[in-house]
């Protein structure tokens, strides 16, 4: 991949994706800086990252649903020595309407929409005056999947889509990487966590935590905007990406359709 080593910043770090993550930077050469609710078991990463790896590792004890400490996070985030970001921590929020606060829609918006939003401005701030620098910010494949008891979820997921890729856009042509990493269901605490059976889906479609992320980082070395590990046909992305630009092209007509006409 050939990025400069430095300081990564993994959110999310204390389990999961997060932790698999900290585990292949560290194993890359990365410092590391881990982020996440859980301090025991962030000290207990830290204790076998930086004994393994023998790489400095800190840890930093946040709860992103809280803006004040989303702001503490940006302010490090932006500093010279970060060069590799990943936006992990999420929250599914899964339940129906009717059984769901507007506060817990808030908090999932919150984690999923903003703090997302304002870490990749706090990357990229410290990116553009190193003129370099990797962001990966994780999706998931329930952007493309409305689903009666995951509004605020999907929702979140097609947000950090249509936001990703706008960034890529914005900085095509850079030194600055930037990946979307689209999981499909993933064996980890996020069903158990929520009260919510790993049967949703079929069992053959989960792949483990760390079957993603080395896919992850195989798409990153290769270039890869979008990364979906489990999509076994990349031509399924590449038709489904070509009709979400006709379906823009279709609307740009200047005209009302004959089925809207009185």
């Amino acid at each position: 991949m050939g990025e400069e080593r430095g300081l990564a910043v993994v959110t999310g770090a204390s389990s999961g994706i997060g932790a698999v993550y900290a585990e292949r930077l560290a194993a890359r050469g990365h410092s590391l800086l881990l982020v996440a609710r859980r301090p025991d078991r962030l000290a207990s990463t830290k204790d076998r990252l930086s004994s393994n790896y023998r790489v400095a590792v800190a840890i930093l004890v946040a709860d992103l649903e809280q803006p004040s400490d989303v702001s503490d996070l940006e302010a490090r985030v932006a500093a010279d020595d970060v060069t590799f970001v990943v936006n992990n921590a999420g929250a599914g929020g899964l339940g129906r309407s009717r059984d769901i606060t507007a506060d817990q829609l808030e908090r999932i918006i919150q984690l999923n929409i903003t703090a997302l939003t304002r870490l990749s401005h706090a990357a990229l701030m410290g990116f553009r005056k190193r003129e370099a620098g990797v962001l990966v910010n994780i999706g998931s494949m329930m952007a493309h999947a409305a689903a009666a008891s995951a509004a605020a979820y999907s929702g979140s997921k097609a947000f950090a889509l249509n936001f990703t890729q706008s960034l890529q856009m914005e900085y095509a042509g850079s030194a600055i990487r930037i990946q979307l990493v689209m999981p499909g269901p993933i064996r980890t605490e996020f069903f158990s966590s929520q009260g919510v059976s790993e049967s949703t889906f079929p069992l053959e479609s989960y792949l483990s935590p760390e079957q993603l992320v080395d896919a992850a980082l195989a798409g990153l070395d290769a270039g890869e905007p979008v990364t979906i590990p489990s999509m076994l046909d990349e031509q399924v992305w590449i038709a489904l990406e070509a009709a979400r630009t006709e379906f823009v092209k279709a609307t740009m007509s200047g005209k009302v359709a004959i089925r809207y006409r009185s």
